[in-house]
C-alpha cells in the first residue's frame, strides 16, 4: 500500500519561506498527477499546485509566482517551495497522488487510486 509523508511545515513569519516534502513510499513503479492542496480552519480543501509526471505544473491564482511545485520521480518525491508567505497561507497543507501503479510481494501490478498525506501545520505569523 503506498503512504505519502509531509514534512517541512512549521510556523513562520509573513514574507519568509517554507519548503514542503512528501514522500511516497511502498512498492511503486510510477505514480501519475501529484498534487498540494491546503485547508484553513472552517474551510473546505482547496488546490494549491499540482505536478503531472511530465513535470507539467498548476496553481491556485493564489500562489502563482510564490510557490514552485517540483518533483523528482527517481525519489518518488514532490516538493512545494513557498516563498513570500502571507498570514492567509495558514493552514493543513496535504500531499496527493492520484494513481500509483504498485508491484505487490504477491499478486499482479495494481492501480492505488486518491492517495493523501497526513498533512502539514503551515502557520505565517508574527
Amino acid at each position: 500500500q503506498v503512504q505519502l509523508v509531509e514534512s517541512g511545515g512549521g510556523l513562520v513569519q509573513p514574507g519568509g519561506s517554507l519548503r514542503l516534502s512528501c514522500a511516497a513510499s511502498g512498492s511503486i513503479l510510477s505514480i501519475g498527477l501529484r498534487g498540494w492542496y491546503r485547508q484553513a480552519p472552517g474551510k473546505q480543501r482547496d488546490l494549491v499546485a499540482t505536478v503531472t509526471s511530465t513535470l507539467f505544473t498548476n496553481y491556485a491564482d493564489s500562489v502563482k509566482g510564490r510557490f514552485p511545485i517540483s518533483r523528482d520521480n527517481a525519489k518518488n518525491t514532490v516538493y512545494l517551495q513557498m516563498n513570500t508567505l502571507k498570514p492567509e497561507d495558514t493552514a493543513v497543507y496535504y500531499c496527493n497522488a492520484d494513481r500509483a501503479l504498485v508491484e505487490p510481494m504477491k499478486g499482479p501490478r495494481k492501480y492505488e487510486y486518491d492517495i493523501w498525506g497526513q498533512g502539514t501545520q503551515v502557520t505565517v505569523s508574527s
